[in-house]
């Protein structure tokens, strides 16, 4: 790939995990007002949570459970949010490595 093709991978995959955090970090503030208004409403499935979480919105995931203190004391959702995020960043280097040192 030359280094116009690397730059719109770039692009693109920095406006997916944009677009998913901002999707994650609604759902989660959706959640926490379901959860406090009535605690018997149909709420938004955890697993829901944690797919949006790996499929593109770690970020998101991990600053909605800060500003909403939601999800905070459960090990499963840490340890997915943090091996998302590691994953989802690590992505993101390398294609920012690639961009900058495969220039022809």
């Amino acid at each position: 790939m030359n280094n116009y093709q690397n730059l719109i991978v770039l692009i693109i995959y920095a406006a997916y995990l944009v677009v998913m955090s901002l999707v994650a970090i609604m759902l989660y503030g959706k959640d926490k007002k379901m959860a406090q208004n009535n605690g018997n409403a149909v709420r938004i499935k955890e697993k829901t949570l944690l797919w949006i979480v790996c499929f593109g919105g770690a970020i998101g995931g991990f600053i909605g459970r800060l500003l909403f203190h939601h999800k905070t004391n459960k090990g499963y959702f840490s340890f997915t949010i943090y091996l998302s995020l590691l994953l989802q960043i690590a992505i993101l280097g390398l294609l920012v490595f690639f961009y900058f040192n495969y220039k022809k």
